[in-house]
């Protein structure tokens, strides 16, 4: 099974520019352009929130129109950035929880379990996972302990070193890793919010973030780094599941020169 993995699109309203700068729609055109032109083409896109850059009904309905080229299934969880109720209305085929407070959802899709997760605040840059969020992904994983299993959220379970996004980070994440550590069955967690790609191992389970479609958080390693961001190339995830588990690659979305070959057509290795 092939799954994209895509993150932080920060859509807005036709014709404006996230902070002034990044024509965010622009990049999401391009980035449906790159997934449409795979090959083999792949099973499932997870979109690890901030769909939106302000929550409004209008920035979903025009989130909708761009990723509307897409005949792939969608699979969806919120970021800080999106609005719940909004983003409920905006993908209604979605099996949500039937709970009004977050938005949830676990389910069988081909050879896996895939459980999203609501860590939003509402109207804070941080992410939570509160002991009602962490019951219910303990129920859900209770419940099945055999499939290989995906975890979806948006905001990473673990400290990435970048100060002022750690500032915004994931309360919650210390009990969520003592629930995986007692779920092996968890085979790998995606997450976005650093536009960055970075791993780290949480309960013994792999958590990767995404880089964005369109802009990157800048590469900042020192504790009171400014919030900055920079446009670094654009680009997205590839996880190919197979009976061995996770392989996952790191796409660039921009096109760059090649491919060239090692070897000419009578075999010999190119090396002048």
């Amino acid at each position: 099974m092939l799954i994209a993995h895509i993150t932080d699109l920060h859509i807005k309203l036709p014709g404006k520019l996230a902070y002034g700068i990044v024509d965010s729609a622009d990049f999401l055109k391009r980035c449906v352009s790159a997934l449409q032109s795979l090959t083999p083409q792949p099973d499932l896109i997870v979109v690890t929130g901030d769909l939106v850059d302000t929550g409004y009904a209008a920035e979903y309905a025009h989130l909708q129109q761009l990723l509307a080229p897409l005949e792939i299934p969608l699979l969806v969880v919120p970021g800080n950035h999106d609005e719940r109720e909004s983003m409920r209305f905006s993908f209604p085929l979605q099996d949500w929880t039937s709970s009004s407070d977050f938005l949830q959802f676990s389910g069988i899709f081909g050879p896996l379990r895939i459980i999203g997760l609501d860590t939003v605040v509402p109207g804070e840059g941080r992410g939570e996972l509160c002991a009602a969020r962490l019951d219910w992904l303990t129920e859900a994983l209770s419940a099945d302990s055999e499939t290989p299993t995906l975890i979806l959220m948006h905001h990473p379970p673990f400290l990435t070193g970048i100060g002022h996004m750690d500032k915004i980070g994931l309360t919650g994440r210390e009990t969520f890793a003592e629930i995986l550590s007692h779920h092996a069955q968890v085979k790998l967690i995606l997450c976005g919010h650093l536009h960055r790609p970075i791993s780290s191992v949480v309960g013994g389970c792999l958590a990767l973030t995404c880089p964005s479609p369109a802009h990157q958080v800048a590469f900042d390693l020192r504790p009171d780094g400014p919030s900055c961001f920079r446009m670094e190339p654009p680009g997205f995830m590839l996880h190919l599941w197979t009976h061995d588990g996770f392989v996952s690659h790191s796409v660039c979305i921009d096109d760059y020169a090649g491919p060239y070959p090692f070897f000419d057509d009578d075999g010999k290795f190119l090396d002048d």
